[in-house]
């Protein structure tokens, strides 16, 4: 088996911590021209300290600038193009054609988007006679429709996405949200959707003085998940897998980008097993998700598809806040925190996330300590009328005010 490019989404710099050392390469948008607004997003003068970061950790960096683009736009088109130039940018992922001929003429690599909608060998073969260095195929196309375009190409790689939110309508070209809205900067080809088909619907047929769906998520497509079928997606000679999550936390950027880095590896190292499927599937289920699908590429989805109760997040586990860091101390890696809910106990798996620093760190209590009381193995039950201080070793620098949490299970299951 050839090895194949992993790509994960960046909200933030919080996220690219998290997929330090898991991810090949990451994909993010600046303040605008991009398909995510509604995400955090990078600052434009951010850009060339991102792209160091990455390079730094063996990370390529693309950046996304693939909505629709209008005539007086061109202007801000070219400042972010010469920031990527000056930022040494990997590649730009683009749709729109005056995106690639600024690409062009800068000499940029560029990444056609799935926006593009390439569903078709002689598509494919337009935009890698353009000089297009990688094709994100359409999302509505089966795994035999990705083999045959692949094998008609001779240079352009391709990429096709494996985890994360669908659209019910062909992504991306949907104009539901616009329509809703009343406004044409609402569109999803601007990157400000507002999800309209993920809200409870009534469809009445009056030919018939029928109700076809009464009070229901008919459109709310269920999340992407290839994560039992890696070894065929490698074998379809894909070139680089895609996750899904600009909006996402970085707590289900890592889960979500570690899970499909060790499936990979133990496709190249033949320790892929039903064992290791099972084990990333309830992993996968703990961070947010609608439900999961295989999309397109096994034949049309059917209703199964789509997940007709539950708006939203159905994971198996919350993310809860415990505490905050008070102090951390360099010389002995460790910190001092408020315990503000729940306890510790040795083994816990805990998150310390920045609010207003880049902090993320995913960890195993080690050692507690209360006091002068050391080596304990739990801390006591704590609550708003009783917080507690307490040692822990930390594995990376954290700070004042950082965040700590916990995920744990859901009381009730959602679905």
């Amino acid at each position: 088996m050839k090895n194949v490019e992993l790509l994960a989404p960046l909200k933030n710099f919080k996220s690219l911590n998290a997929v330090l050392g898991k991810a090949d390469s990451v994909y993010f948008g600046v303040e605008s021209l991009n398909m995510r607004i509604f995400s955090d997003n990078f600052k434009l003068s951010d850009l060339s300290d991102i792209v160091k970061r990455c390079h730094e950790n063996n990370i390529k960096a693309y950046l996304t600038t693939n909505v629709v683009i209008y005539e007086n736009e061109f202007n801000l088109l070219e400042k972010i193009l010469n920031a990527a130039v000056e930022a040494e940018i990997d590649a730009i992922i683009v749709h729109d054609l005056s995106a690639i001929q600024f690409a062009k003429d800068l000499g940029l690599n560029y990444h056609i988007s799935t926006q593009a909608n390439v569903s078709n060998s002689l598509s494919a073969k337009f935009y890698e006679s353009l000089g297009a260095e990688r094709l994100i195929l359409a999302r509505e196309l089966s795994l035999e429709q990705i083999k045959e375009i692949k094998s008609k190409l001779t240079k352009s790689e391709i990429e096709t996405f494996v985890h994360g939110a669908q659209c019910t309508s062909i992504s991306g070209r949907c104009y539901f949200s616009a329509e809703i809205c009343g406004s044409q900067a609402y569109s999803a080809n601007r990157g400000k959707c507002v999800q309209p088909c993920r809200r409870v619907w009534r469809v009445y047929d009056d030919q018939n003085n029928e109700f076809l769906y009464d009070g229901f998520f008919f459109i709310n497509a269920k999340d992407l998940c290839m994560i039992e079928h890696v070894p065929k997606l490698i074998e379809a000679n894909i070139d680089a897998f895609k996750i899904e999550g600009r909006m996402r936390d970085p707590i289900y950027v890592e889960e979500a980008t570690s899970c499909y880095r060790e499936a990979i590896d133990a496709c190249m190292d033949n320790t892929y097993t039903q064992e290791n499927v099972d084990g990333w599937l309830k992993r996968l289920k703990k961070v947010y998700n609608r439900g999961f699908s295989t999309g397109f590429y096994f034949g049309l989805p059917t209703g199964s598809e789509v997940e007709v109760d539950q708006e939203g997040n159905i994971s198996s586990h919350k993310k809860v806040e415990v505490g905050k860091v008070l102090s951390y101390y360099r010389d002995k890696k460790a910190a001092k925190i408020l315990l503000t809910s729940g306890k510790l106990k040795l083994n816990d798996e805990i998150y310390v996330i920045g609010t207003k620093t880049d902090t993320y760190l995913k960890q195993k209590i080690t050692s507690i300590q209360i006091k002068q009381k050391k080596n304990l193995t739990e801390t006591p039950l704590v609550s708003k009328n009783n917080r507690i201080t307490v040692g822990i070793v930390v594995d990376k620098p954290v700070k004042k005010n950082d965040k700590i949490y916990k995920l744990e299970p859901r009381q009730k299951p959602l679905i």
